[in-house]
């Protein structure tokens, strides 16, 4: 299964993590691309320093991941820049308002916008991942117009049932929920129903 990941600058780098590492331990080849905000965010959450380069971020993100190709923000010879590309599933994880704003636009300023637009277009997968609250109107019609469009609207909000005793289990909840959108087999979190 081939996936793109998209990494803007919005509160949730762990989560990206999470989706990542869930993704390629499934065999799903992963393309990446961090805006600018994105890889500081990655450099704060993940490593507590916001002035890490750009490089040696990404670099220790994807370390050890097999499977994993990463792309600048505007390298549009990117296969996810095009629908004639074979492309299973997008996700935008953590996805900024900015980004749901300018996709809900129809606007492509990099290549996270033009894949979620080249998802929508050619109607496959796409899972925009928010994590702001509280939402402003302007967000919620953002949102809502991705989802008429077909984007899976999932929220960077763990639930409880499954009684996590640590972070990862909050992480590893909603990781799940994203590989099940898009079809990908993984036993990351407890089922409702499971013992």
């Amino acid at each position: 299964m081939r996936v793109f990941l998209g990494i803007t600058g919005a509160s949730g780098a762990p989560y990206a993590a999470r989706v990542l590492q869930g993704l390629t331990a499934a065999g799903c080849e992963v393309g990446i691309a961090a805006s600018s905000s994105g890889v500081e965010v990655l450099a704060t959450e993940l490593y507590g320093d916001p002035g890490l380069p750009r490089a040696e971020v990404l670099e220790r993100f994807v370390a050890g991941a097999q499977g994993v190709t990463v792309y600048e923000p505007n390298d549009y010879k990117a296969p996810y820049a095009s629908g004639s590309a074979r492309v299973d599933g997008y996700v935008i994880c953590p996805c900024s308002m900015a980004t749901v704003g300018t996709i809900a636009a129809g606007a492509m300023d990099n290549l996270i916008h033009r894949a979620a637009s080249v998802a929508l277009k050619e109607g496959r997968r796409l899972v925009v991942m928010p994590r702001e609250t509280p939402l402003s109107t302007i967000h919620l019609e953002g949102l809502m117009r991705l989802r008429t469009a077909g984007a899976v609207v999932l929220f960077l909000a763990p639930g409880f049932y499954h009684q996590p005793q640590t972070i990862d289990d909050l992480l590893d909840f909603v990781a799940a929920r994203c590989l099940d959108q898009l079809g990908v087999e993984n036993a990351l979190s407890r089922r409702w129903g499971e013992g």
